[in-house]
């Protein structure tokens, strides 16, 4: 059961982050993380730490890069996340950290990704709006594009989960799309 709220957390990630675009891609994760739980994880009961996990990821990542995730994992390791905490200590998978639980192989399932699918909708006119697994494959396939994005954690991921690349990037088109306005991905004004 979390015992850390939504509101807690975010006050923690607002505190630590500067970057609008990390903040926006904690977001995003912790979107896709929600719709997540129910997909992949327990249903209802893990919506709250998956979420939590999605918007915590990377929450040390802007003011101490080189220590990350050792601050995020320690603060809530000492409030008793002991879940979410190992889930973002696993989020990366050169870190060699074991993914016990499914919320561990679903972070890593959805972060590279939904960084990836916010990159296809920033140069699409029609934003989000049109976007398909098609062609977010294709621009996977360009190295140069989003060149940040580990294409080897996408597959992880995905291989992770037991699920089919084109089945996991529609899951995660639909999970932002009714989050677009917020998240910047619709349609160019």
């Amino acid at each position: 059961m979390t015992r850390l709220t939504r509101d807690e957390a975010y006050e923690l990630l607002r505190s630590w982050t500067d970057s609008e675009a990390l903040m926006t891609h904690a977001r995003s994760v912790e979107v896709v993380m929600r719709a997540a739980a129910e997909r992949y994880g327990r249903g209802e009961e893990d919506v709250e730490a998956y979420g939590l996990a999605g918007l915590l990821h990377d929450a040390d990542y802007d003011r101490w890069p080189e220590e990350h995730p050792a601050r995020i994992v320690a603060w809530l390791t000492e409030r008793g996340e002991e879940t979410i905490a190992h889930a973002i200590s696993a989020h990366y998978t050169k870190w060699g950290v074991s993914y016990d639980e499914q919320i561990d192989k679903a972070l890593v399932a959805c972060d590279e990704l939904t960084g990836f699918v916010g990159a296809c909708c920033l140069v699409r006119p029609e934003g989000i709006s049109t976007l398909t697994p098609k062609s977010v494959k294709k621009k996977l396939k360009q190295k140069s594009f989003a060149a940040g994005v580990e294409r080897g954690e996408v597959e992880a991921g995905v291989g992770m989960l037991g699920v089919e690349i084109g089945d996991h990037i529609q899951f995660i088109i639909d999970a932002l799309k009714p989050h677009a306005e917020e998240l910047g991905l619709a349609a160019a004004p």
